[in-house]
């Protein structure tokens, strides 16, 4: 039997409510992450790519639909239950390297921070603060404020403070947002080895194609929906949910010039989908 996926997502519906107006950041999103998968977000911005993180942090509920992760019904959680798993279950990694990170600290009480909170011993805390900032490559800065550091260096530290309590699941918005191309490669080889050492499943949001391409997929939301999806095999695939509904890339439908009505119809064990005009008619049979 298969083991069901790490992070699994049906029909998620958020909406945002201000003066008597609905925004649907979310309209009905389904999606699934395996175990230690890395898994790229991508779209434009006001797709739904940020809500969706905060609802994997718990930082925010759904309206609609269900969300587990790890086993935890995020939805149905309660507050102590929600508490603890943003506690001990998931760290985040912010674009601007400075949020993630306590003004005043050394680089090695920031990382330490996270378990003390917990309630960890300090003995531990710090013992383990001391293998994570060995595991970024960053021991010999761990007395310095990470503040005086360079962008590359502090997103380091930001990504062991992350870490501070081991937790399976590293959300990352736009990680290499704010550094260079050369410190970014850098910072993506780090979450790869991070991911195989400790056994990590990564969602990172990004803009950047360079930065998806590293992830064992991509997933493409559009709209609130999953649209598509491109893995390792670099084949695009559009996705279906519970509804049957699909988005079909906007070149694509440019390309054959799809408006906003189609025909339908089964031909050969596959469904044909073309262009409608008046007086049209699909091919092959139909149900």
């Amino acid at each position: 039997m298969s083991q069901p996926a790490y992070i699994a997502a049906a029909n998620l519906v958020r909406i945002f409510r201000s003066d008597e107006v609905e925004t649907f950041a979310l309209q009905g999103l389904d999606l699934s992450v395996e175990h230690g998968e890395m898994v790229a977000l991508v779209g434009p911005s006001g797709a739904g790519k940020s809500t969706f993180l905060n609802l994997l942090s718990a930082l925010d509920r759904p309206d609609a639909g269900t969300l587990v992760v790890g086993g935890l019904d995020i939805v149905a959680a309660n507050d102590r239950q929600r508490a603890e798993y943003r506690r001990s279950s998931v760290g985040f990694l912010w674009q601007q390297t400075t949020r993630n990170l306590i003004p005043g600290l050394t680089a090695r009480e920031n990382v330490a921070l996270p378990a003390l909170l917990a309630g960890i011993a300090p003995a531990e805390a710090y013992a383990s603060a001391d293998e994570l900032l060995a595991a970024v490559e960053m021991s010999d800065h761990r007395h310095r404020d990470p503040l005086r550091m360079s962008g590359g260096q502090q997103q380091r530290i930001a990504i062991a403070t992350a870490l501070g309590c081991k937790p399976p699941l590293l959300l990352a918005d736009e990680p290499t947002g704010e550094v260079d191309w050369a410190s970014a490669e850098r910072i993506l080889a780090l979450l790869q080895r991070l991911r195989r050492d400790y056994a990590l499943t990564i969602v990172l949001v990004t803009h950047d194609v360079r930065v998806a391409e590293a992830a064992d997929r991509t997933i493409a939301i559009r709209d609130g929906r999953t649209s598509s999806e491109r893995g390792a095999d670099d084949i695009e695939t559009v996705v279906v949910d519970a509804a049957g509904r699909l988005q079909l890339p906007g070149e694509l439908r440019q390309r054959v010039g799809l408006g906003s009505r189609a025909t339908v119809s089964a031909v050969d064990g596959a469904i044909l989908v073309k262009p409608w005009s008046p007086g049209s008619t699909g091919e092959g049979s139909h149900d």
